[in-house]
Formats: C-alpha cells, structure tokens, sequence
C-alpha cells in the first residue's frame, strides 16, 4: 500500500530553525516526559499553555486536565515510564513541531503474575513562543503497537484472543488494559493502522507551522 510523502525532504524545508531555539522547544519536550515519569506536577503543568489540547488513548481535553489526570493515575499507582528516542524538531519563527519515538512501559499485574505492558508510540507536539517564552500548544499521540509479556522469565500472562476483539491493531493491549482497569479507552486516535486519517493529520501539523 502506498502512502503519500509529506515529510520535510518532499518539501523542500530544512527541518529546524536556529539552534537555539531548537535546543529550547527539544528543552520543553524532554522536561514534559520527565515531569510527567517523576512525578513532578508543577514542572509538567508549566510547559503547557492555558489553551493547550491533548489528545491521548485515556484522555481529551486539555493541558491542565491532563497533568491533573496524569496525577490521579500515579496516586492510584498506575505508572508509566517513558522511553524517548531522540525528536526531530522544526521550527517556523514563533512556531514549533517536534516528533518523538517512545516505549511507553507500564507495569500491570494479570492474574497475579507481574507484566510489562509496552505501547510503542510517536508523540508530537506542538509549541509556541509568547514573550519569549516557548510552551506546548498540543500533544497527539499516534500509536504504532503495544506488547504485553511477563516481568518474570518463565511466567506467563494468557489473554483470550476474543478480549481483544474490537480494538484497534495499533493499541488493542493498551486499550485492553485502560478498561480491565474500569477507565474508558478511545476507539479513533491516531495510529498507522488507519494510514488515510495519519496522512491528514501531518498535513493538518505542516500546514499550521507554515502559516507562521
């Protein structure tokens, strides 16, 4: 199945502004993920601006209600660690577009057996500067796959392929896991199992940061 090319190389644009700016917005980007994995509130709830949207399999709405959420899973214990690779940013004057590649790990128990429950995943934020001050405007998620395997070699962790039933390929564990756990997951986010929708949200991203 083709797909249509609409990343920065089929545009013709360098794919960052100046340095400075970059290693500010990749700044942001990495003190959001660490604020939120550390338990750091305040940190996490600063980088947001107060018109800030989220939009993730557990959660809609925006950035202040998703600090606040995130806070209530981790007081519930439902941690989750965040693996990132290294993001790629672009920057347009006042604006700015970062993708990052991360392992999200939870630890979840099934059956009384210990398990690691991992939703690979590309975060991308959106930020913008206001006085000087660079800050995220949104934060899509767009999954890729979960896997879920026994934290114990030589355990095992057995769901019934029919659990799985109706949810989407890109996150069915993760999705599976959010409502064994009495929350209620999302069914249309953004993964690459639906690669039409994917493709109109990068050009929804590029043509908002070319506007600037």
């Amino acid at each position: 199945m083709g797909t249509t090319d609409i990343g920065v190389g089929a545009r013709g644009a360098n794919p960052a502004g100046s340095g400075g700016d970059v290693a500010l917005v990749t700044q942001v980007v990495l003190a959001e993920r660490q604020g939120r994995d550390r338990g750091w509130w305040e940190q996490m709830a600063a980088l947001y601006w107060p018109d800030s949207t989220v939009h993730l399999s557990w959660y809609n709405g925006d950035g202040s209600g998703f600090v606040a959420g995130s806070a209530a899973m981790a007081r519930r214990g439902a941690v989750a660690l965040h693996h990132m690779s290294a993001p790629v940013v672009h920057v347009r004057g006042t604006r700015a577009y970062v993708e990052a590649s991360v392992a999200m790990r939870f630890q979840v128990e099934i059956d009384g057996v210990p398990g690691d429950l991992v939703s690979h995943t590309r975060l991308n934020y959106r930020l913008e500067r206001r006085a000087d001050v660079w800050g995220i405007l949104s934060l899509d998620a767009v999954y890729e796959y979960a896997t879920l395997t026994p934290s114990v070699p030589g355990q095992s962790i057995v769901i019934p392929p029919e659990d799985l039933t109706g949810y989407r390929s890109s996150y069915a564990v993760l999705a599976w896991n959010i409502a064994r756990e009495g929350r209620t997951p999302g069914h249309d986010e953004l993964g690459d199992d639906r690669p039409e929708e994917l493709a109109a949200f990068y050009a929804a991203v590029w043509s908002w940061l070319d506007a600037e």
